[in-house]
């Protein structure tokens, strides 16, 4: 579910307080879009995972990174109906739980 190989990787890049500070954007900016996606609007849905996909990357969300990818990849073939957004929230959720709940433990 997290990669903390590359939590720990991004913590030694930027330092503890470097770190704090990414991961405080990185929750802020990402529940700005799941909020969006909660509503139902898939207006931009390909973007809006492909913001995703790549944000979760960078800080170890792997299964939320994979989810994100097979709903960018359906959305750019144009089946965006077909994409399981509360799946796509509920393993964010989880992850975000996870995580947090391994910070101290596991970085």
């Amino acid at each position: 579910m997290i990669d903390w190989p590359r939590v720990r990787e991004l913590k030694e890049e930027v330092g503890e307080d470097g770190f704090d500070e990414v991961v405080e954007l990185f929750l802020e900016e990402v529940e700005e879009v799941i909020a969006k996606l909660k509503t139902g609007d898939r207006s931009q849905l390909e973007q809006d995972l492909h913001f995703l996909k790549g944000s979760a990357l960078n800080l170890g969300f792997q299964e939320f990174s994979d989810a994100c990818l097979r709903g960018e990849r359906l959305s750019a073939e144009g089946q965006q109906a077909t994409v399981d957004l509360e799946q796509v929230v509920a393993i964010y959720d989880n992850s975000k739980q996870n995580f947090l709940a391994g910070l101290g433990s596991n970085t």
